[in-house]
C-alpha cells in the first residue's frame, strides 16, 4: 500500500525536478537578446552555449543512466541538482563569451542530463499499470518550465541585468532541487536482482550489450534524434523570431508560455492515449503531425497567429516525448532502464544541439528564420519514416526480458 502511494510522490518529485532543471537551462533563450545587446556577443555565439549544452547532455546521458542503475537514482539526481545550481551561478559571472560557452554549455548540460534519464528510468520502474500516464506526468512537470521559470527569467531580466538575473535563477534552482532530490527512491521491483536478471523459464535475460546492439534500440535512438532536431530550433528561436516580427519581448515570451501550456495538455493526452491504444501507434501519428506543426511557423507574423501555431505545435511535440520511455520499458529489462533511456536521451540531446546553432547561423546569414522551420519540417518527416520501422521484440523474447513491476 505504501509503495502504491509513494510512487505518486516519485512522479511529483520527478516533475518538479525536471521543471526547475529545464527551466534553468532554457532561461538562456529569454536572456539571448539582452545578453547580445549588453555584451556585444553575437546571437550565434550565445546560442552556441545551448548547442554545447546539448552535446554535453548527449555525452553524459548514458553515463548518468548507468550510474543510476548501479547506485540508485538519489545520489545521481542530487549531484546533478547541486552542479546545476553552481554552474548557473558561475555562468552569470563569465568574463568572456568563450568562458560562458564552456561553463553554461558543459556544466549546465551535463548536470541536466543527471536529471532526465535517471528520473524517467526510476518512474517506469515504479509503475506497472498507468505507466504511460505516469511518465507523461513527469514530462508534464518538465513542460511547466515555460510557464514558470521563463516568465520569472523574463521579469528578472526586464528589471535587472542578465548577470544578476541568472544568479537569482541559480539560487532558485538550489533552493528547490536539492531538497526535493532526497524524495527520490529506487523502484521496489529492483530489490530482487535475481528476478531481474533471469527470465521466468530460466533463460538468461538480455545483456546490456545485446540491448544496445538491437535494431529496436537503434531505431529508437535514430527516431529520437530526428524528433528532437525537429522541435529544437522552434523552441530555442521562436521568441527571437517573434521579436524580429515587431512583437515586444514580454509579449514574445508569452508565446513560449502558450507552447508550454499546450504541451502540458499534450503530454497528459498522449499518455492516456498511449495507455489505451499503444505507445508506438500514438508516437507514429504524433511525429507526423509534429513535422507540419513546425512548418506552420513559416506563415505567421502576428501575435495571435503565433499563439495558434504554438498551441498546436506545443501540444504535439511535448506529447510525443514521454512515449519513448514507455517503449523502452516495454522492450528492455528494468535493471538497465537508466542505460537504455540514457542512450535515447543522448540521441535526443544531439538532435536538440542542432537547433540553437543552426538557427543562429540561419538568422545571421539571411536575417530570417524561414529556412530553420523548413528544415525542422524535413527532420520531422524523417522521424516519422524511421519509427515506422520499429517492431517490438517477439513475444518469447519480451517475456524473457520482462522484469517485475
Amino acid at each position: 500500500m505504501s509503495n502504491s502511494h509513494y510512487r505518486w510522490v516519485i512522479v511529483a518529485a520527478g516533475g518538479l525536478l525536471g521543471c526547475v532543471a529545464i527551466g534553468g537551462m532554457f532561461s538562456l533563450p529569454v536572456f539571448l537578446k539582452p545578453m547580445a545587446q549588453e555584451t556585444g556577443w553575437s546571437v550565434t555565439g550565445i546560442s552556441s552555449a545551448m548547442t554545447i549544452g546539448f552535446l554535453a547532455m548527449a555525452c553524459t546521458s548514458m553515463a548518468w543512466g548507468t550510474l543510476s542503475d548501479r547506485l540508485g537514482p538519489l545520489p545521481v539526481v542530487l549531484t546533478g541538482s547541486t552542479v546545476l545550481a553552481t554552474s548557473l551561478a558561475l555562468a552569470s559571472q563569465a568574463p568572456s563569451l568563450l568562458a560562458f560557452q564552456l561553463i553554461f554549455g558543459v556544466m549546465v548540460g551535463a548536470s541536466c542530463a543527471a536529471i532526465f534519464a535517471p528520473m524517467m528510468a526510476c518512474v517506469t520502474g515504479w509503475f506497472d499499470t498507468h505507466r504511460s500516464l505516469a511518465v507523461s506526468l513527469v514530462s508534464a512537470g518538465m513542460g511547466m518550465a515555460p510557464m514558470t521559470m521563463s516568465p520569472i527569467a523574463a521579469w528578472l531580466v526586464s528589471n535587472h541585468g542578465w548577470r544578476t538575473s541568472m544568479l537569482i535563477v541559480s539560487c532558485i534552482v538550489a533552493a528547490i532541487m536539492i531538497p526535493v532530490s532526497f524524495l527520490v527512491r529506487r523502484a521496489p521491483a529492483l530489490a530482487n536482482d535475481h528476478a531481474s536478471a533471469v527470465s521466468g523459464n530460466g533463460e538468461p535475460a538480455m545483456s546490456r550489450s545485446q540491448a544496445l546492439r538491437s535494431p529496436q534500440f537503434i531505431i529508437l535512438v535514430a527516431t529520437n534524434f530526428f524528433c528532437c532536431a525537429t522541435h529544437s530550433g522552434p523552441i530555442i528561436h521562436t521568441v527571437s523570431y517573434a521579436i524580429t516580427c515587431g512583437i515586444p519581448m514580454i509579449a514574445a515570451v508569452t508565446i513560449y508560455s502558450v507552447e508550454g501550456l499546450a504541451g502540458l495538455g499534450g503530454r497528459i493526452a498522449f499518455g492516456l492515449l498511449g495507455d489505451r491504444f499503444g505507445a508506438k501507434r500514438i508516437l507514429v501519428l504524433g511525429l507526423l503531425a509534429q513535422a507540419f506543426g513546425a512548418l506552420g511557423y513559416v506563415f505567421v507574423r502576428e501575435l495571435a497567429a503565433f499563439y495558434a501555431v504554438a498551441a498546436v505545435f506545443g501540444f504535439i511535440y511535448a506529447g510525443t516525448m514521454p512515449l519513448y520511455s514507455v517503449l523502452v520499458r516495454e522492450n528492455f529489462p528494468l535493471r538497465m532502464m537508466g542505460t537504455v533511456i540514457g542512450g535515447t536521451a543522448m540521441a535526443g540531446s544531439l538532435g536538440m544541439a542542432t537547433g540553437p546553432l543552426a538557427g543562429g547561423l540561419i538568422y545571421d546569414t539571411f536575417a530570417s528564420y524561414t529556412w530553420l522551420y523548413v528544415g525542422s519540417w524535413a527532420f520531422g518527416l524523417g522521424a516519422f519514416l524511421i519509427i515506422m520501422m520499429f517492431k517490438p521484440f517477439p513475444a518469447v523474447r519480451t517475456a524473457a526480458v520482462a522484469a517485475p513491476a
